[in-house]
């Protein structure tokens, strides 16, 4: 990943081969998020969808279900199971909407901040290395192409 980061991209940044370069290493970088988290997530026998789902709700206390489907982009199906696993373990309780009361709020218990501040540890620490390498103005630059991309 080091000599990645020491080359830069050419002036003709919009060819095919730069684009290329550009998603192997947000394929790699994801790739090694992953493998971050993968030693808790066995231990606590999840998978990457309960990680982001207890990232998100972790983010934004009562967040809807309807907000969550829309920030995770799985089907509701997915989203029903994962949210009944979440539910049974104790990492997420579920509370009824002040105003709708149809709406059901999330909020991570005790259990669930605990192990979501875990797994963000072990990313945190990855990716403020990758950040530190490369600088202030490149992470601007980084941030500034991933709000594009989810623009």
């Amino acid at each position: 990943m080091a000599s990645a980061m020491a080359s830069f991209p050419s002036a003709l940044f919009l060819r095919e081969a730069e684009v290329r370069r550009g998603l192997e290493l947000m394929f790699a970088g994801q790739a090694e998020l992953a493998r971050a988290i993968e030693p808790i997530l066995d231990e606590a026998k999840i998978g990457r969808a309960h990680q982001r789902a207890l990232y998100f709700i972790g983010r934004q206390q009562d967040l809807t279900v309807g907000g969550l489907l829309a920030k995770l982009g799985i089907t509701k199906q997915s989203l029903n199971r994962v949210l009944t696993e979440l539910t049974a373990r104790g990492l997420v309780e579920t509370r009824v909407g002040r105003n709708d009361r149809r709406q059901r709020l999330l909020r991570l218990t005790e259990a669930g901040k605990a192990l979501e501040a875990q797994l963000f540890e072990a990313m945190r620490s990855r990716l403020a290395s990758a950040y530190a390498h490369a600088g202030q103005q490149a992470v601007g630059g980084f941030w500034t192409v991933l709000e594009g991309l989810s623009a």
